[in-house]
């Protein structure tokens, strides 16, 4: 069976995560650390939108590596993208699934990571107010109270979001930061004006406790939310096979998620995140599989990544430098491509998201 741990503070996760564990003379982990920038509806530890939600759900990794004896241990973070960076400074976790803004915070204040597979890309944004508002776009919440989760990949889009419409920025409204499930709640209890959010935003909306004024779903794709799965300096190093094996059992699951003919499978899976199925097919409607669920470092995810740095500079959220090209590390994914007979079977893009001809 997996091993799962929520953890909620920084005192439980020094507690029950696993320490580093020295490799053995088959040069084999005892475990494989794995760190989910999410988590599930009431703390389940299960989560949606990707293939690696959908590896985690069905036992992906743990049949992969199950004649090795290796056991895959999984970590859901409330604390999102700024937990999973802790949890990697303290060589806590091994592989991560994140968000483009939380990574780039991390590797630009010298957390050694390399990104192996984009998972989950072009996600949608929306804002959202109690459902008898009066409020009826961004404009109109000026110097209102806004809830948005802050140092996560959110952050990111809604300051580009803000920035087109005419320099608008957080300062004109009054920001607060607060957690997805925090949210939810107090939209419900008109706690806030409006406050952003992903697919689960479908559901507030279903219920009738909240309604959409603004999204970026059908927009420009430099306003998605971006996503991927990486491994630690360190690990990679000492286990590249090990790595491999991740990669292409990821890859794998990434391609059977992205044939459309699955698409209800997949939309079923990801709702046991607690996410509504309705929700997730609400978001993804109108975009194939193979669009979002590509694993791929085309030409559209590599300049993302380097507007994604530049501009998270200008908004100062990040304050180092990271060399995109050294941090992107494909020789996994190519390989796996060629095992797995996979070459060009996701559209390969060019950098405004447009299929290459």
């Amino acid at each position: 069976m997996q091993r799962r741990h929520f953890l909620l503070s920084t005192l439980a996760l020094a507690l029950g995560l696993s320490l580093p564990v020295a490799g053995r003379a088959d040069d084999k982990p005892a475990v494989i650390r794995i760190g989910v920038a999410s988590v599930g509806t009431g703390n389940r530890p299960v989560f949606g939108g990707s293939s690696v939600a959908l590896a985690n759900v069905k036992g992906v990794l743990e049949e992969e590596f199950k004649a090795d004896g290796i056991k895959v241990e999984w970590n859901f973070f409330k604390g999102a993208g700024p937990a999973v960076n802790e949890a990697v400074a303290n060589k806590l976790i091994d592989f991560a699934w994140q968000g483009d803004l939380p990574s780039l915070i991390g590797k630009a204040g010298g957390l050694k990571t390399r990104l192996l597979i984009a998972d989950g890309t072009r996600g949608n944004a929306y804002l959202a107010v109690p459902a008898d508002s009066t409020a009826k776009s961004i404009d109109d919440l000026k110097g209102r109270k806004v809830a948005l989760f802050k140092g996560t990949n959110a952050q990111l889009v809604v300051a580009k979001v803000l920035d087109a419409r005419g320099g608008l920025s957080e300062r004109d409204f009054k920001s607060i930061n607060m957690d997805g499930a925090t949210t939810q709640a107090a939209i419900a209890t008109k706690d806030i004006d409006a406050g952003w959010f992903g697919a689960e935003v479908y559901g507030l909306v279903d219920r009738g406790i909240a309604r959409i004024v603004y999204t970026t779903k059908g927009q420009s794709p430099n306003l998605a939310r971006q996503t991927h799965f990486l491994v630690t300096e360190d690990f990679e190093k000492k286990y590249p096979q090990i790595t491999q094996r991740v990669v292409t059992a990821l890859v794998k699951q990434a391609a059977w998620a992205s044939d459309d003919k699955n698409r209800e499978q997949v939309l079923q899976q990801w709702s046991k995140s607690g996410v509504p199925y309705s929700a997730w097919k609400l978001d993804y409607d109108g975009t194939p599989l193979r669009v979002r669920l590509s694993p791929l470092f085309d030409d559209y995810f590599v300049q993302h990544y380097r507007d994604a740095l530049a501009l998270s500079k200008k908004y100062k959220l990040v304050r180092g430098d990271v060399d995109i090209d050294t941090w992107l590390e494909p020789k996994y994914q190519r390989q796996a491509l060629r095992d797995l007979k996979l070459e060009g079977y996701w559209p390969d893009n060019d950098a405004k998201g447009t299929p290459k001809k």
